[in-house]
């Protein structure tokens, strides 16, 4: 669940052209035996594929019974899945295996990829931004109010992780088409390390949550977690995500209501030891982001529309179609600055008066310039917006502790 706890691509060569270059390559025809059905080529950044640039980005050639995709790693070496009628092998040198450095690098990246960092940043901004809004002084910022955050930020975290590899276990299939760069889906995570890894977090994130005997914190995690799972797991009145309203409902349940409230409160109540006071900044914060997390519900969906189609996810991209998905989310994004506007125009502090009104101006003005641009029959250019309505969401989340 990509976006519930909770990059940008240039247009793309030709890929008849740029497979009609790596087909014809020595590489490949090293490469090739009739001894298999699919398999992995590793082909350096430097002889072939400089053309491609950072972030994942798939090409898909079809030449025969061929179909190649191609995608970035880490270590700057891009792999080929090739799936036909012939065994492909990594040409002698252009990977060493054996180097522990080359290891080393290969596991961060993976589960860097598996993490789902924009989800993560996503997660960590929005509960150090509404931490600060429980602050009143500066003599607030104490060793509790730090430690508090760092309670949270890492519980949360833990917690986002389970929720979106859960995801990526049962999406497999449908990652092949979508999202092949995961690792679930690329091969390079087995099943079972994937249920390792979720089952690990999971414990961790409820065994801190615990030991830290804060209720709200507690409580955040646990909603969490059974929204989550009921998401992402295909089981009977289970698998919400093939319910596009549902499927919004619990991403709006999580990043509008229960990081809001619920890490404001563990500040207020569990670390200053204050009364639950819902202030204006807050009930704001809660508000914009209800419509937020509706775009993204909605918005992730836009990229995804073809593996959803295919097994069956009826989201609202899949029944409306994608132009008219990305025009509703870029008018509630307006709507939703436009309120922010107004309640800068009428905050009793002048600063905050300024701020707010100037940011979310100039928010505004930079999503309508960049939605009138944007090609949407290119996959890359969509999943590239996407990646910027997350870079709205951060901006959101600086200038909320400004709000008074």
């Amino acid at each position: 669940m990509d976006s519930l706890l909770l990059g940008s691509f240039l247009p793309s060569p030709s890929p008849l052209s740029f497979g009609e270059r790596i087909w014809r390559g020595n590489t490949f025809r090293k490469a090739c035996s009739a001894t298999a059905s699919s398999c992995w080529l590793q082909v350096p950044r430097s002889r072939t594929l400089n053309i491609l640039h950072k972030y994942s980005l798939e090409y898909y050639l079809k030449n025969g019974s061929h179909t190649l995709s191609f995608y970035q790693r880490s270590d700057r070496t891009y792999l080929v899945n090739a799936t036909s009628d012939h065994h492909l092998e990594a040409d002698p040198g252009t990977y060493d295996s054996k180097n522990p450095w080359n290891s080393v690098k290969n596991a961060v990246d993976a589960f860097y990829r598996f993490s789902r960092p924009h989800t993560v940043i996503g997660t960590a901004l929005s509960i150090v931004s509404v931490s600060l809004l429980a602050v009143e002084k500066l003599s607030d910022f104490n060793p509790m109010f730090f430690a508090g955050l760092l309670e949270a930020v890492v519980a949360a975290l833990m917690m986002n992780i389970y929720i979106v590899g859960l995801n990526q276990l049962y999406d497999i299939e449908i990652d092949k088409v979508n999202k092949p760069y995961l690792p679930l889906a690329s091969g390079e995570y087995s099943v079972g390390t994937g249920v390792t890894i979720v089952t690990s977090f999971l414990v961790m994130s409820f065994w801190l949550g615990w030991v830290v005997h804060s209720w709200p914190l507690f409580w955040a995690l646990f909603i969490s977690f059974i929204l989550g799972t009921a998401y992402s797991v295909n089981l009977p009145l289970l698998r919400w995500k093939k319910s596009a309203v549902v499927a919004a409902m619990c991403i709006l349940a999580v990043r509008a209501v229960i990081v809001q409230l619920a890490f404001f409160l563990h500040m207020q109540t569990h670390v200053y030891g204050r009364p639950a006071v819902f202030s204006r900044p807050l009930i704001f914060a809660t508000a914009f982001m209800s419509f937020f997390s509706v775009v993204i519900a909605l918005f992730k969906d836009i990229p995804d529309m073809d593996g959803d189609k295919v097994f069956g996810i009826r989201t609202f991209t899949v029944r409306l179609g994608q132009k008219r998905v990305f025009w509703a989310c870029i008018s509630l994004l307006q709507m939703a600055y436009a309120v922010a506007f107004a309640v800068g125009l009428i905050s009793p502090c002048l600063w905050s008066k300024v701020v707010t009104v100037m940011g979310h101006a100039v928010l505004a003005s930079i999503l309508w310039a960049r939605a009138k641009s944007i090609d949407l029959s290119s996959k890359a250019a969509i999943t590239s917006f996407y990646m910027f309505v997350w870079k709205l969401f951060y901006a959101e989340y600086l200038l909320i502790p400004l709000v008074r």
